[in-house]
C-alpha cells in the first residue's frame, strides 16, 4: 500500500487513548498477511508474532508503537433552553488552545459529529479575553434538543477529533494522531519489508494502547512477551515555527535514535549500526532523565528489557495538524527491518560488554 493511504487509513480511525479497538482491528487487518499470528490481548493491545528462521528457542526482539491518540470524554450534559451541549475534558496532552473550532465526534450510542465552540471572546468575562478556552467554557454542540442528546450520549463517552489527512507539498502530510499512527505505519513498512528478508529472531510488533496517559500497553507487552530486546517507536518534536532549537530535527533528515536514561547502548549502537549499513542519515535525540514514551516502561518490565528508541519527526505535536515528512516514515520502516535482519546468535551475548564500553555510545559523525 501505498505510504500516504496507509497512513490515512490509520489516523482517520478514532482511537483515543482507552478506547482504542476500532484502530486495533484496523492495524490487525494491515498486519494480519504480514505475520504468522494475530492476538489482542486484555487491556486492548495488538501483537503481532513473525516466527524467524533461527533454530528454537529463539530469541525475540519486540517493536512497540502505541496505538491511541488524543481524545476527550464527555463529563457533563447541559442544558440551555432546550438544546443540548457537551462538556469535556482531556484524553492525555490536548492542547486545549487549539480545540475552539474543531470539528470531532462524540462516540455515544450513534457516532454523532459536533462542532467544538464557546462564546466570542468579546462575550467572555474581561479576565478571560484572550485566552485559550478552558473546559469550563467550552462544548461540543452537536445540534440536538437536550432530551434527544440524553438518550444518545453518556458522561464517560469518549470523544475524536474529526480531520482528515491531508497532502502538502515536498512529501508533507497534515493530519491528526500522526502521533503515533505515524510510526504504525513504520512498522507495517518494517514488516513489509521482511517479506523479502530472511532473518532468525522472531519478531513481536505490538500496537500498545494507553501511552498518553499511562504506558498500560507497554508494561503489559513487555512483562507478558519478555522479549530479549525491545525497541519503542514514536515521534520527536522538529524545527518549526519558534522551535528552532539546534537539537530539534528537520522534518525530511531522516529517523532519530533515542540516547539517555531509558536507552541500552547495545540497542542504541545496533541501530546506529544498521543505519550504516543503509547509508542512512539518523539523528540523536538526547533525553537524560527518560520517560515520555513507550521506552520507560519497556525498559523496566519484569526483569529488565535492553530497548532502543526511534522517533520519526513531527511537527505541531499534540494538535490537529501535525505534520511529518513521508519519507522519514518510510526511512523509520526500512531502519527497524534491517536491524531485525542483522541480529545474529552474538547480539545478546555482547549486551553486557556493551554495558561496559559507554564511550561506543558516540555517533561517529559527531
Amino acid at each position: 500500500m501505498e505510504t500516504f493511504d496507509l497512513l490515512k487509513r490509520l489516523t482517520e480511525t478514532p482511537g483515543p487513548s482507552g478506547n482504542e479497538a476500532a484502530v486495533a482491528a484496523v492495524v490487525e487487518e494491515l498486519w494480519r498477511p504480514l505475520v504468522d499470528e494475530t492476538a489482542i490481548d486484555r487491556v486492548g493491545s495488538l501483537a503481532a508474532t513473525k516466527r524467524g528462521a533461527g533454530p528454537e528457542p529463539r530469541p525475540t526482539i519486540l517493536l512497540a508503537a502505541h496505538q491511541d491518540e488524543l481524545g476527550l470524554m464527555v463529563t457533563r450534559i447541559v442544558d440551555q433552553h432546550g438544546q443540548g451541549f457537551l462538556r469535556l475534558t482531556n484524553l492525555g496532552g490536548v492542547d486545549r488552545r487549539h480545540l475552539l473550532g474543531q470539528t470531532a465526534v462524540v462516540h455515544g450510542r450513534e457516532a454523532l459529529t459536533g462542532v467544538l465552540g464557546g462564546l466570542p471572546d468579546s462575550l467572555l468575562p474581561e479576565k478571560a479575553r484572550g485566552q485559550a478556552y478552558s473546559y469550563d467554557n467550552l462544548v461540543l454542540d452537536v445540534g440536538l434538543p437536550t432530551e434527544r442528546l440524553r438518550e444518545l450520549v453518556s458522561v464517560g463517552d469518549f470523544v475524536s477529533f474529526r480531520q482528515p489527512l491531508r497532502r502538502l507539498h515536498n512529501g508533507r502530510v497534515t493530519g491528526k494522531a500522526l502521533d503515533n499512527r505515524a510510526s504504525l505505519a513504520a512498522v507495517t513498512i518494517c514488516l513489509e519489508r521482511l517479506q523479502g528478508r530472511r532473518h532468525t529472531w522472531d519478531v513481536v510488533a505490538v500496537a500498545t494502547v494507553q501511552e498518553e496517559t499511562a504506558y498500560i500497553g507497554a508494561y503489559t507487552s513487555g512483562y507478558a512477551h519478555q522479549p530479549d530486546v525491545a525497541v519503542a517507536i514514536d515521534v520527536a518534536h522538529a524545527k518549526g515555527p519558534g522551535a528552532n532549537d539546534s537539537e530539534l530535527s528537520e522534518l525530511g533528515g531522516g529517523p532519530l535514535l533515542g540516547m539517555g536514561a531509558e536507552i541500552h547502548p547495545a540497542v542504541y549502537n545496533a541501530l546506529r549500526d544498521a543505519a550504516k549499513a543503509l547509508e542512512m542519515s539518523v539523528g540523536v535525540e538526547p533525553n537524560a532523565t527518560g520517560r515520555g514514551t513507550d521506552a520507560y516502561a519497556l525498559q523496566t518490565a519484569r526483569a529488565g528489557i535492553p530497548t532502543g528508541l526511534m522517533l520519526i519527526p513531527l511537527r505541531y505535536m499534540h494538535t490537529m495538524v501535525e505534520t511529518a515528512d513521508l519519507n522519514d516514515i518510510e526511512r523509520a520502516g526500512r531502519l527497524l527491518a534491517e536491524l531485525i535482519a542483522r541480529l545474529d546468535d552474538t547480539f545478546l551475548p555482547d549486551l553486557r560488554e556493551e554495558l561496559m564500553r559507554p564511550d561506543k555510545r558516540k555517533d561517529d559523525s559527531q
